[in-house]
């Protein structure tokens, strides 16, 4: 049985789903190549108030359902990648496109649209302290304008999908940081978005948990979305086998598949190949 949702709820639900019934009466923008890539950045530069420069003419496109790691040090470009991907900010100069869809062009009034047909996955999770599992998962489909019938079908099967079935009706302060991050990842994929951001979704996590948190965003690849996480944690790249752009200083030093690219193995191999890599590491 579902948690109760507040009227307060369902209020802020309909005032937005009837913001988006007057967006769909606007024009629409023509439909995007099949093969466009789902994420496009073309000579972008983007410079910070102060003058601090984030990304210094990055070049490159992510593909339909691949997997990619951005990795770097603090302040190498990575998070800029990610602001521009949710339109926290503009390019400076170049083109972002998601999906074929030129981001520059997409009026502020309609960025809140665009936002909710990405999933992102934040470290400090961002889930609301005061509703239970559930109604955080539901709330991400309350607001897109889901009827309640929707809502209760597609609620528990994501926290199914991401191991949180027993926990539907805990608050976060009763949730491990592991399940307070499967909220947030299931939060941000109860949309099937296309396109998938996480930045340092593992950043506050003992390693152990780090592999489950891995195993679910493969698992969401595996259905077809494409995943782009940003991360410091090299050791966990290397053992991934993905996709990996290296940026310095907000260069793209280096853009790879590394390692043998295991494209066929399931959840439960890819799981026991990261925890077998895990323990043949010899002891320092």
């Amino acid at each position: 049985m579902e948690s109760k949702i507040s009227k307060r709820s369902l209020r802020d639900a309909k005032r937005r789903a009837d913001h988006q019934e007057a967006a769909k009466s606007a024009p629409e923008a023509p439909r995007p190549p099949a093969n466009a890539p789902v994420v496009e950045f073309r000579g972008v530069h983007l410079a910070y108030p102060g003058g601090t420069v984030g990304l210094d003419g990055a070049t490159f496109a992510v593909e339909r359902g691949e997997f990619v790691f951005l990795v770097g040090q603090t302040g190498s470009g990575k998070s800029s990648v990610m602001r521009l991907l949710t339109k926290e900010f503009d390019a400076t100069s170049g083109t972002v496109r998601v999906a074929g869809r030129d981001l520059g062009a997409i009026d502020r009034a309609k960025v809140p649209f665009y936002r909710r047909n990405i999933g992102v996955v934040f470290q400090d999770f961002k889930l609301l302290p005061n509703r239970t599992v559930y109604d955080n998962v539901a709330y991400a489909l309350l607001v897109t304008g889901h009827s309640r019938k929707e809502i209760r079908r597609r609620v528990p099967d994501i926290l199914r999908l991401t191991g949180l079935a027993t926990k539907l009706h805990s608050y976060p302060d009763q949730l491990s940081g592991g399940e307070q991050q499967r909220v947030s990842i299931a939060r941000a994929f109860v949309n099937h978005p296309p396109l998938l951001l996480a930045d340092e979704p593992t950043g506050n996590l003992d390693p152990e948990t780090s592999i489950g948190i891995m195993q679910l965003l493969y698992r969401i690849n595996r259905t077809g979305s494409t995943v782009l996480v940003a991360t410091h944690d090299h050791a966990m790249v290397d053992r991934m086998r993905r996709r990996v752009i290296e940026l310095e200083e907000g260069l793209i030093i280096r853009d790879e598949a590394t390692g043998l690219y295991v494209r066929d193995e399931n959840t439960r191999e890819f799981a026991a190949r990261m925890r077998g890599e895990i323990s043949d590491r010899p002891e320092i």
